[in-house]
């Protein structure tokens, strides 16, 4: 409604939906998004996998259940 266009749409959605897995996986959602951006480049895509929040190894929010 407010992204601008249906690609800036699409694109929020995905965002909303990668930073609402993080914070139910108990992950801090902008310490795991920092962690996503540093490596993401280098990252062989056979292995992205290993960059979902339930996947990586980051310290747990102190109000996650």
């Amino acid at each position: 409604m407010f992204a601008g266009s249906d690609a800036g749409g699409e694109r929020a959605a995905v965002m909303y939906s990668l930073l609402g897995s993080a914070k139910l996986n108990g992950v801090d959602p902008a310490g795991y998004l920092r962690h996503v951006l540093e490596r993401i480049a280098e990252h062989p895509v056979n292995r992205v996998e290993e960059l979902l929040p339930w996947n990586v190894n980051l310290p747990r929010r102190a109000d996650a259940e």
